[in-house]
């Protein structure tokens, strides 16, 4: 079930502030309950979970997954397509419950690729060009692409991201490696920079932040009017409010969120681990990470840190 939120205006973001803060589509975690608790830690705008267009349209048990609701603005859902029509369709059920739409064209996985979607679009200017320009025709809230330096060719990158340019895209994301490297490798500033440079809409940058000293490189190497965070945030929701390492204040409002929204033991345990790595030595590691029930994990976290959560 999704509730219709209070719309703000991202365009309207971009010009009132000169860096934004902004959360990655990450697949089973960029969920109400986290991006709820990053909207006290400094996020300006946060992504869904990548969604599939041709499935979300088809199947309302699909749509039940995407829930929303007044404190979760601005949200930009992220939908995976490969036929303008299907993301068109998609994009008209999902205006009246967003503040932007995304097309993703950077996926890495293999199976994405098989598909048609995610990183496959990035070789194929002309394609995104046509889904934009269905979206654009479809609905009347912002639309971004998100995208991946090119393999070979940055030029294609180049007019991948103009042509997306003359069908109205509102911004674009570049993710500053190839669907090929790992994310251990350094993010390519050059490209990045090459982008920004090429297109006179806004331009965020994903890759490699996992601090504020991160953020201000790529400012200061490329330029961007933002910086997207996937990682980093998992690891520590308060990165983009000065943290080092995640408050436990965060903590408890992650898990009271959580249990309010319904999230299953299973994201909240992995959410908790990836919070806490820096916090807890290896051996509570290890313990903490055979916690299979929801009362375990919130008798863990009540003895041993002092966090109140309330089991609804």
């Amino acid at each position: 079930m999704v509730y219709k939120c209070r719309r703000q205006s991202i365009l309207q973001l971009f010009e009132d502030k000169p860096r934004l803060n902004v959360c990655a589509p990450m697949v089973r975690y960029s969920k109400n309950a986290f991006r709820e608790v990053l909207r006290d830690y400094n996020v300006d705008i946060a992504y869904t979970p990548m969604i599939l267009a041709d499935v979300f349209k088809s199947s309302e048990f699909a749509r039940q997954d995407y829930t929303t609701n007044d404190r979760d603005c601005p949200v930009v859902v992220q939908f995976a397509a490969h036929d303008p029509i299907d993301l068109a369709h998609a994009a008209q059920i999902i205006a009246p419950f967003a503040d932007g739409i995304d097309l993703n064209c950077g996926c890495p996985q293999k199976w994405a690729y098989k598909e048609k979607i995610g990183a496959y679009l990035s070789d194929r200017p002309e394609t995104v060009h046509e889904m934009v320009r269905a979206v654009k025709a479809a609905v009347n809230i912002p639309c971004s692409v998100k995208i991946r330096k090119h393999p070979t060719n940055p030029h294609i990158t180049v007019e991948l991201v103009r042509r997306a340019q003359m069908m109205g895209v509102d911004w674009i994301t570049i993710h500053g490696r190839t669907r090929h490297q790992k994310s251990t490798e350094p993010v390519d500033y050059d490209i990045i920079r090459l982008v920004k440079e090429s297109v006179s809409v806004p331009v965020l940058a994903n890759g490699g932040i996992f601090s504020l000293a991160d953020a201000d490189a790529m400012y200061d190497n490329t330029g961007v009017d933002g910086v997207m965070a996937a990682r980093g945030l998992l690891q520590n929701p308060a990165l983009f409010a000065g943290y080092e390492h995640t408050p436990l204040a965060c903590v408890e409002k992650y898990v009271n969120c959580a249990l309010a929204y319904g999230t299953p033991t299973s994201i909240m345990h992995h959410h908790i681990m990836y919070m806490m790595e820096a916090t807890m030595s290896s051996v509570e590691r290890r313990s903490f990470n055979c916690l299979t029930s929801t009362p375990a994990i919130l008798d863990h976290l009540a003895h041993y840190y002092g966090v109140q959560c309330t089991l609804i």
